[in-house]
């Protein structure tokens, strides 16, 4: 292994615990967990989660309708309307755009967004 990449390993290493140390990604997995300890949170998750699976299975046979879809959408709005799950979110979407800025820094010198390309190398 050369000396760069080694280099490049701490760097990743390093900024993952600045990034851990983020009040920001702190607050999401503060959210994070009072969801996972939060019961009717969990009963809501495991409902959208199979209302999801089956509307995919039917949108996959061509058997999906639009009630269909309306349940899913409904059981996501339950979902979304538990306080602690709106705390959830918000934590996340905050959390995403803080790596949204990290991947900038990191892509900008480059002229590559490895975030937003990651797995392509092509655009179509």
């Amino acid at each position: 292994m050369s000396t760069q990449t080694t280099r490049l390993e701490e760097l990743g290493r390093e900024l993952g615990e600045v990034i851990a140390e983020h009040p920001t990604y702190k607050q999401y997995e503060e959210a994070k967990a009072k969801v996972e300890d939060h019961e009717e949170a969990q009963e809501k998750i495991s409902e959208f989660n199979q209302l999801r699976e089956e509307f995919n299975v039917a949108r996959q046979l061509g058997d999906a309708t639009q009630e269909d879809l309306q349940k899913v959408q409904a059981a996501q709005e339950e979902l979304h309307s538990i306080p602690v799950m709106k705390e959830y979110l918000l934590a996340q979407a905050e959390m995403v755009g803080e790596l949204e800025k990290v991947n900038k820094a990191i892509s900008e010198p480059l002229a590559v967004d490895f975030g937003g390309e990651a797995g392509g190398c092509c655009k179509d």
